[in-house]
């Protein structure tokens, strides 16, 4: 095993091929130039988690720069303690092997680790050796780092992100401790080139280079997004990672969207025992405990688990509304032999909101003029409230057979429930705020769905050459019913100052609802053609068959399609940094809004084709991407007017492009960072500018910093801007804009290590106490964020 391979591999490849070939060698390492060379002499910030020695040494390696190899029998299922603090590399790496019976000794200017026992004098590797990276599927958390090796979320293979033809971004727990990004919604909103769009506290929608984001995967395997958006708020602390796939994925998604596919990452069972917790306070009275154990359950380490959990309490800026949110999250993890692992995970998370916007404020009066508001401002009535409970379970099974394929099939269940007494204000109100009227609602809302996926991927030979494959084949079974009552509404006064109070109705009417199911069968296949050392094609293929049934308030939902979506995308490394990379997806994607007629309208189609420049520096540690891209989709739903209370829309030819540029990892064993560009056009059939509440230009950047002289303290910035956005409506018969200018949210976060196992950090955000309005996806109505606000916690690892 060797970690962070020198820049002449192929001597040691040759080594390694003498040394499994004549049982041991003598192993001569080209002397070669690299940073971090001194590794007895100069002091350097090691942070390194008590975990398997094999990850250990991997982060040993890429902390210090160092090239260190050793034989992975000798590594094999022994542990590390944490190590952390200022110390040269070579106390760190002695610090981990302490009571393993493994020492070191210099091989030019390798590192190699061998039994203590072995006499003196020159290296000798045993008899099992080969070379290798960080593994594919160590987890972020274990590097602490702003990058990761592989991500399975585009084609199903485990590529590097330089080795996927898509643009591809991800927030690594890292990050996500650092900057406190407890939710989905804070995670995406860090992200290159994704808008969350918050329309309401609890209901928000997700947008990338112009158009919604509707698939999400766990773990790799997509999962039905019913209802087209996210109610209550996603707890982060059961992720790994967030990882999103930008552009058409029409291969495991099973429809191509333009937009993007974000894959959530779950923590999974450690082999070495490790726990965490953490204790928070901030603005508002908000208040969060964080706890998370790990590790072997039996004395053989064949049987390991994991709990996460996490409790929530606070409340807002806003009038009235205030959230609890409880998490759990508990998985097991069985060697049923040396090749079979079987795993049977459930998480379970309540939000439960008093006070909670339903609908936004209106944001003009009857003579077009815009109204203003505090940021506390709310339409919420002092009664209201939504909880929604969402539970999954899910079992895996994974076999590794010898010749180096894996099958794995993956079962998932979901319950989501919402619940509420809700209170909605419409009307456009004269100069003094009145004429406004509540439309108030008790809504009752399941979702249960189903799903399996099967799939098998490995290698095989052909031409000379090793090349990659992956079968699959899924099914899901998305079930729902919605039921509302409606009670009398009646006037409301100038929300300015209102203090909520207005009388709860009794909910008698009958308000509608539906029940609907939706059905989707799919095979799918992809590969990796190695069709010479530096050029790699990808050649896929989704055929999918979808059938909806019933109705949803009043609307006939039945439909069936059948569908085939190919997939290709090419990379060639231009050379040992750089490579050039191309794909084109299909698109096809059904649609549930309704047109004048009140019949669905027909699917999106269209295309989707990307290229650029992917590049890896510092010896893998900093990832970057230039990329452009294209779509055109045709019959894309545009959203006209209603007719009672049903949304009327058309279809339309919809044109978008623009570039991406993104840069991410460690540029110092101090210094890390994510940072991201996004510059787009969006056009209708007709040529004129579409879609304008998305932003045409992002740019993010979220870095952190170990501080010199003064190693226990870490200090980061998040920087978030996007340019001016707008939407369109009509009063009196006349066109009406509103606007919201180009805005910079800047939060700040410091860290400082009271021990190896302790520490306290504290999050500033909004520091420039920006007003702005948390969306304009919806025309007339809008709320603003949060102003300046602040957390501390205390964190303790072990």
């Amino acid at each position: 095993m060797s970690f962070n391979r020198p820049a002449r591999p192929k001597q040691l490849v040759l080594a390694l091929t003498l040394a499994l070939s004549l049982g041991s060698a003598t192993l001569s390492t080209p002397a070669f130039a690299q940073a971090g060379s001194d590794w007895a002499g100069t002091a350097v910030r090691i942070e390194l988690a008590a975990q398997p020695l094999a990850q250990a040494l991997n982060e040993w390696a890429r902390q210090t720069r160092l090239e260190l190899i050793v034989s992975p029998a000798l590594v094999a299922g022994r542990s590390a303690p944490a190590v952390a603090g200022t110390m040269t590399p070579r106390e760190a790496l002695e610090r981990l092997l302490a009571g393993s019976g493994l020492a070191t000794a210099r091989d030019g200017n390798a590192v190699i680790v061998r039994p203590a026992s072995q006499s003196s004098g020159p290296a000798v590797l045993p008899a099992v050796g080969v070379t290798a990276t960080l593994q594919d599927d160590t987890p972020s958390e274990a590097t602490g780092a702003y990058t990761v090796r592989s991500s399975r979320g585009a084609t199903g293979l485990a590529l590097s992100p330089r080795e996927t033809p898509q643009s591809i971004s991800v927030i690594t727990r890292a990050q996500m401790d650092d900057f406190k990004l407890n939710s989905v919604n804070d995670t995406l909103d860090a992200t290159p080139g994704v808008v969350v769009e918050k329309v309401e506290t609890d209901r928000t929608y997700y947008t990338a280079r112009g158009f919604n984001i509707t698939t999400f995967q766990e773990d790799g395997v997509g999962v039905p997004f019913t209802m087209g958006l996210v109610g209550g708020d996603i707890d982060t602390a059961l992720y790994d990672r967030v990882e999103v796939v930008r552009g058409a994925n029409g291969l495991l998604s099973n429809t191509g969207n333009p937009s993007a596919t974000v894959n959530l990452v779950r923590k999974r069972p450690t082999s070495e025992f490790q726990a965490a917790a953490s204790l928070g306070y901030g603005s508002w009275n908000a208040k969060r405990i964080d706890a998370d154990v790990a590790g072997p359950l039996n004395a053989a380490g064949t049987l390991r688990g994991r709990l996460v959990a996490a409790v929530e309490d606070k409340d807002s800026y806003l009038d009235r509304y205030s959230q609890n949110k409880n998490l759990f999250y508990g998985v097991l993890e069985a060697d049923l032999g040396e090749r079979t692992t079987v795993s049977l995970g459930h998480t379970y998370q309540a939000n439960r909101s008093d006070g909670q916007l339903w609908g936004g404020l209106p944001l003009y009066d009857d003579s077009g003029r815009l109204l203003s508001y505090s940021r506390s401002t709310s339409s919420a009535a002092d009664w209201t409230y939504l909880d929604t409970t969402t539970q999954l379970t899910f079992i895996e099974a994974v076999h590794r057979f010898d010749n180096d394929w894996e099958a794995k099939a993956v079962y998932t269940h979901k319950d989501i429930d919402w619940r509420g007494k809700l209170h909605y204000v419409g009307g456009v109100p004269d100069s003094s705020g009145n004429g406004l009227v509540s439309s108030p609602s008790k809504y009752k809302t399941g979702n249960i769905q189903d799903s399996v996926d099967v799939r098998a991927s490995g290698p095989f030979e052909l031409g000379g050459r090793r090349h990659e494959l992956i079968l699959g084949a899924s099914w899901s079974l998305s079930e729902a019913d919605a039921t509302t009552l409606s009670g009398a509404g009646s006037a409301v006064p100038p929300l300015q100052g209102w203090d909520g109070n207005i009388a709860e109705p009794a909910f008698t009417a009958d308000g509608g609802g539906g029940e609907y199911a939706d059905r989707q069968r799919s095979l799918y296949a992809a590969t990796r053609l190695n069709l010479a050392d530096p050029f790699k094609l990808i050649l896929g293929v989704n055929a999918t068959h979808f059938r909806s049934t019933g109705s949803n308030y009043g609307v006939d939902r039945d439909r069936k399609e059948d569908v085939l979506t190919p997939y290709a995308g090419a990379v060639y490394d231009i050379n040992e940094a750089v490579s050039a990379y191309a794909s084109y997806t299909e698109i096809f994607n059904p649609q549930s809004e309704l047109d004048a007629q009140l019949r669905r309208l027909d699917p999106v189609t269209g295309s989707n084709i990307e290229g650029g420049l992917k590049f890896e520096l510092l010896q893998k540690r900093l990832y970057g991407t230039v990329s452009a891209f294209r779509s055109k989709q045709d019959n894309l739903a545009s959203y006209v007017t209603n007719l009672g209370t049903i949304a009327v829309y058309e279809g339309t030819k919809v044109r978008s492009q623009g570039v991406e540029l993104e840069l991410s990892g460690d540029l110092t064993e101090r210094l890390q960072m994510t940072a991201g560009y996004t510059k787009l056009a969006i056009e209708d059939d007709e040529g004129e500018s579409a879609r304008l509440f998305t932003p045409r230009q992002i740019f993010r950047l979220s870095t952190t910093w170990r501080v010199p002289g003064v190693d226990k303290l870490k200090l980061g910035a998040n920087l978030n801007w996007r340019s001016r956005t707008s939407n369109s409506t009509t009063l009196n018969g006349q066109p009406l804009k509103i606007s919201q200018s180009a805005y910079t949210l800047v939060n700040l976060m410091a860290r400082y290590d009271i021990s190896d196992k302790l520490f306290v950090a504290a999050n500033l955000n909004n520091l420039t106490n920006e007003k702005y309005l948390t969306s304009r996806y919806w025309a007339d109505q809008g709320y603003y964020g949060a102003p300046r606000n602040a957390t501390v916690s205390l964190n303790w690892k072990y």
